[in-house]
């Protein structure tokens, strides 16, 4: 199962009392990935699971080479961020896995960046990660873990009817990041 949740943190007003993610299994008996940037929101998530008793691994991406420069540089997936997520999952006493993505990440988002820039294209390169690295080899991973769930702090509004799973545009448009997800499959969605 794939799941990604809508939090807002200025507005926090959720019942702990009912399961965020709806599994019919305790808690306690549902492990869940919660794919952590260092920011506040896959924090915040990550934090929550872990209040609402779920087995929470926390795992962040590795994408550039380490560098001087890119160690304290504040991309995405590089230096501080890494430090920040692994801070944040011994506060809350999660276990953390950090991927080395770098080789993948390399020849799926910046090669991909290059050559499509070359044939005169406007590329994406943040969608394209979310494509490839992000969603399609992190869920894989989150299935060699043996989770029940991948989870991640972007902002959409999740609606599942039928154990099918839609996403729709943030209820506050202004943090709305449906748009990265256009391309999340089916499988990763249900």
């Amino acid at each position: 199962m794939y799941l990604i949740i809508e939090i807002s943190i200025n507005n926090i007003n959720m019942n702990f009392n009912k399961s965020l993610i709806g599994f019919k299994k305790d808690p306690k008996d549902t492990t869940v990935v919660v794919a952590m940037s260092g920011g506040v929101d896959s924090s915040t998530v990550a934090g929550i699971m872990k209040y609402q008793g779920y087995n929470v691994i926390g795992v962040t991406l590795k994408l550039y080479d380490d560098t001087t420069e890119v160690s304290k540089s504040k991309q995405c997936c590089a230096g501080q961020d890494i430090f920040d997520a692994k801070r944040v999952a011994d506060k809350l006493g999660i276990e953390h896995k950090i991927l080395y993505y770098q080789n993948k990440f390399k020849s799926e988002v910046i090669d991909n960046f290059v050559e499509s820039y070359i044939k005169g294209e406007t590329p994406i390169p943040c969608v394209r990660c979310n494509q490839t690295v992000k969603f399609r080899d992190l869920f894989n991973e989150t299935k060699k873990l043996n989770a029940d769930a991948l989870i991640t702090g972007h902002y959409v509004k999740s609606i599942t009817i039928d154990d099918e799973t839609n996403i729709y545009k943030a209820i506050d448009e202004n943090r709305d990041q449906s748009y990265f997800l256009f391309n999340t499959t089916r499988e990763q969605l249900n």
